[in-house]
Order: structure tokens, then C-alpha cells, then sequence
């Protein structure tokens, strides 16, 4: 059996975002459904410990019970632990179904408007070995750490780009463990031309200049304007080939060094999880400041389908704080267009939330273009590395079928599987964009994205269909002869 919910608002992501959004709406006396994929809400930024680990006195932990609490107290109606596998338009502007799946069964919620909050994908461009056990994302050390209090190795390696790198180190340095070297893709001159963007916002600047000080503290080699080479090992990880790069992110011919580790965590940035504006057919576009494909949205979230918002990091890359205003502006702007707040009450609200907003804007803005694409990275991605880890497909496989005539990443989709398999092109998709756009000598926006479709997650037909015997299958009664 599906459980069927009819509600006003249904909100998709329980993160800084959305979790804000249902509070800002429920408030405003409409009926909201939050559902989640995690147990509990709070994100990737806020997420919870399991159960049986202490989260430490950190600010991600304390916000996290924060917005636990007021979910707790509100009249939001969470349901966690469902993973939403289709989304759509409901015929007569009668607004939209989201379906999802979870440990009791199928559910469907219903309403006439939808906010999108999915957060983003973490994106790590392609070298040799990067497939090896033992190489995680830079998002999946911060899961381990904060949920579950685990550390990925011994003699770990720590690289990529982004504050993210700052944030693990010293995370791993409060499990116990010193890594054995931080790998910054920018130089030390690209943190300073960003110190009065990042002065804008003192509380976070301070947090990130104490995480460096421990790192240089705790006397852990930083190899700044470095990348990975290359992962090498038979069965899993043994060690970790780094080499200088220019600007761009080009290797440029310098010395190369050899480190003796059995875990590398790596990063190279965010992908907006535009997933359900896509889906629903949204005009998008791209913009690599934002991290790839974003939806096109006004002030408030909403996209050109209406009754469809788009917010946090699901819509551009902004960060934790960018997301929270976001999130409160959309749920203003859900409860507005629902009736339930006047203009001059919506005014009145917007004016104060919109400046909060306009406030995050030089500090997001220095982070995401310390998390951009760089062009030359991509560039130096060995022909016969794999890209797409799902189906096995490589560069060289991806400009064989630009050679063979695909003009975009759906022909180039058809051509070699690339973005098939369980992910959805989710890790592959925007690397294999601009693999291609520089094979055909094309800027990245020109082939386009993958086309969204169901299932937008891997989903079993038994969580589906449910337990049922032949008897309950209806038979019709056969025509007459």
C-alpha cells in the first residue's frame, strides 16, 4: 500500500535550506511536509551524530540542534529517512507528487507547491587511481567524522580546494590523527586576495583562520598551488603522487613528490543538486561561479514553473549561511503566494530577510570561487583515466564519441553509457561536460546537462509494490465471445 498525503506546501530536503523554508512557512499557519533522506534533519553542514556518538561542541553541531529543536516544536510534519524517487506536475495546475520510499512503505505527498532543496553533489575531477579503496571525497571524511566519529585511515592524505580541506584537517586532528600533508589547489597569495570578502563575515573567517592555525600548529606540511598526480596501489590505496599546477589548475612540469599514505580524501568542489528543477523541466542555466547547472530563480526561489522554488545549495553554491536566509525568504514567499500573508505583511517580512541575504553575498561568492571548475584540471585528465566510475567510461571514450558526431552530453550520454548507472551522472556529469566542450573547443554551457528523469534515486521494486499475494491482483472478467 502507498500512503497518500495531501498538504499546502511539501519542501524536499531537510538541510540549512529547506528545514527553514517549512519552519518560515509553517509559521505563517500553512500545512508543510518535510521530507528527507537522512534520519534526521540538519544536512550535510548540520547533520546529526548516529546514535551511540557524542558530537562535539562545535558551531555546525549546536546549529544542527538548533534547527532540531524548532523542527521538533513546530508544526512541521517531518518524515526522514525517505528517499524521494520521483517528482511531478500534477494535470490542471493541480500542483505536484512527490513519491518516495522509506523502512514502512511507499509515500506520496501531494500539493500545490513545491520547494527544492537538495543540496549539492561533491565533485572530484578524475586523476588515475582516484577509484582505489581507500580515495574518499572530502564530504564523505566530514560524514564519517561528524555522524559516526570515524577517521578513514592512518597515514592520510588531505587535498582539493576549498575551505573544506581546512575544515577535515583539523576535524582529523581532533580524532587523533595528523594527516601527513594538505594539498591546496590555490597558492597563498589567492587566500589573502580574498581576506576582505572574507572579513565580511568575522565569525566564519575567525573559525576558518583558527582551523589553519592548528594545521600549521600541529606542523603538517602544506603543499600550496599543488594537485594530485596520481593513486597508486594494487588492491587499495598505498600512496599518493602530488605536483605543482599553475593557476588554472595545469600541471606545470615542476617537482613531483611521493607520499607513503592509505587514505586520501579529496575534493575539487560542488555541483548544485538541481535534480527536481530539471526534472520538472525549469529553465536553467550555467553558471560555473555556482557550480554548473543551476535553475533560474528570482529573489524569493521561484523558478519559471509555478508553484516550484529552487533554493540553498541545490540552486548555485552559496553556503550554510546564504541557505538559511534563502530558506526563510522562500518559505515567506511559499506563504504569501498561498494566501496566508498579506502584500504589506510580505513586505514588511521580505525587507529584513532580503538584506540578511544581500549580506552573504561578497563572502559566498570569494568561497564558491575557491570550490570553481578549474579549466586546466580538467584539462589534465589523462585520456585513459575513468570518469564515469559507474559504467567504466573513460576521456578517451568521451572524445571518441565527439568524434563520432556528439554535439552534446545527451548524444555523448547514448554514445558511451557515460551517466547511466546508480548515480545518474550525479559524480561524472559536470567533468564530462567540460570534457566535451573542450573536445568540440566549445564553451561548457553549449552541451547542455543530462536530462533529469525518474527514478531520481535508486530505489527496489519491493519498497515500491509492497507485500501482496496473486489473490489481491484485480482480474477483469474476460470479453465475451
Amino acid at each position: 500500500m502507498i500512503a497518500a498525503v495531501r498538504t499546502d506546501l511539501v519542501v524536499v530536503g531537510a538541510g540549512p535550506a529547506g528545514a527553514n523554508a517549512a519552519l518560515t512557512a509553517a509559521a505563517a499557519g500553512i500545512n508543510v511536509h518535510l521530507v528527507d533522506e537522512a534520519p534526521q534533519a540538519g544536512g550535510q553542514v548540520w547533520r546529526a551524530p548516529v546514535d551511540g556518538v557524542t558530537a562535539g561542541p562545535t558551531p555546525d553541531a549546536r546549529a544542527g540542534a538548533d534547527l532540531r529543536a524548532r523542527l521538533a516544536a513546530s508544526g512541521v510534519t517531518l518524515a526522514s529517512s525517505r528517499r524521494v524517487w520521483s517528482v511531478l506536475r500534477l494535470p490542471d495546475d493541480q500542483g505536484f507528487r512527490v513519491d518516495c520510499v522509506g523502512a514502512d512503505g511507499a509515500l506520496s505527498v501531494t500539493a500545490p507547491r513545491l520547494v527544492a532543496a537538495t543540496g549539492a553533489y561533491e565533485r572530484v575531477v578524475p586523476f588515475p587511481g582516484w577509484t582505489l579503496p581507500g580515495v574518499i571525497g572530502l564530504a564523505g571524511a566530514t560524514i564519517l567524522l561528524k555522524s559516526h566519529g570515524v577517521v578513514p585511515g592512518d597515514r592520510i592524505v588531505v587535498a582539493g580546494a576549498g575551505p573544506l580541506l581546512l575544515a577535515v584537517a583539523a576535524g582529523l586532528l581532533d580524532a587523533g590523527v595528523k594527516p601527513l600533508a594538505l594539498v591546496d589547489l590555490d597558492g597563498r597569495h589567492d587566500w589573502l586576495a580574498r581576506l576582505p570578502a572574507l572579513a565580511t563575515r568575522p565569525g566564519l573567517a575567525v573559525r576558518g583562520a583558527r582551523w589553519r592555525a592548528r594545521i600549521l600548529a600541529a606542523g603538517i606540511p602544506v603543499f600550496h598551488r599543488h594537485a594530485i598526480r596520481e593513486a597508486a596501489g594494487a588492491d587499495r590505496l598505498d600512496a599518493v603522487t602530488i605536483a605543482p599546477v599553475d593557476r588554472t589548475g595545469a600541471f606545470t612540469g615542476g617537482e613531483q613528490r611521493s607520499l607513503q599514505a592509505d587514505a586520501l580524501v579529496v575534493g575539487h568542489g560542488l555541483t548544485p543538486g538541481a535534480d527536481i528543477p530539471r526534472l520538472l523541466k525549469a529553465e536553467t542555466r550555467h553558471d560555473g561561479l555556482r557550480g554548473g547547472v543551476v535553475p533560474v530563480v528570482d529573489r524569493f526561489g521561484r523558478t519559471s514553473v509555478p508553484g516550484l522554488f529552487a533554493v540553498g545549495d541545490g540552486a548555485g553554491v552559496r553556503g550554510a549561511d546564504a541557505a538559511v536566509a534563502a530558506g526563510r525568504l522562500c518559505g515567506l514567499a511559499a506563504a504569501h503566494d498561498a494566501g496566508r500573508v498579506g502584500r504589506t505583511a510580505f513586505d514588511g517580512a521580505a525587507a529584513p530577510l532580503l538584506t540578511a541575504a544581500a549580506g552573504h553575498a561578497r563572502f559566498s561568492d570569494a568561497i564558491a570561487g575557491a570550490l570553481a571548475l578549474r579549466p586546466g584540471q580538467v584539462a589534465s585528465v589523462p585520456g585513459p583515466t575513468t570518469v564515469c566510475r559507474c559504467e567504466d567510461v573513460t576521456r578517451r571514450d568521451i572524445e571518441a564519441a565527439a568524434e563520432d558526431g556528439a554535439r552534446d552530453v545527451n548524444q555523448m550520454k547514448q554514445f558511451t553509457r557515460c551517466g547511466m548507472g546508480p548515480c545518474q551522472g550525479r559524480m561524472c556529469g559536470e567533468v564530462a561536460a567540460w570534457l566535451l566542450a573542450l573536445r568540440l573547443g566549445v564553451p561548457r554551457g553549449a552541451v547542455g546537462s543530462f536530462t533529469a528523469r525518474p527514478p531520481l534515486r535508486p530505489v527496489a521494486i519491493g519498497d515500491l509494490v509492497g507485500t501482496f499475494s496473486y489473490a489481491d491482483i484485480p482480474i477483469p472478467e474476460p470479453a465475451p465471445l
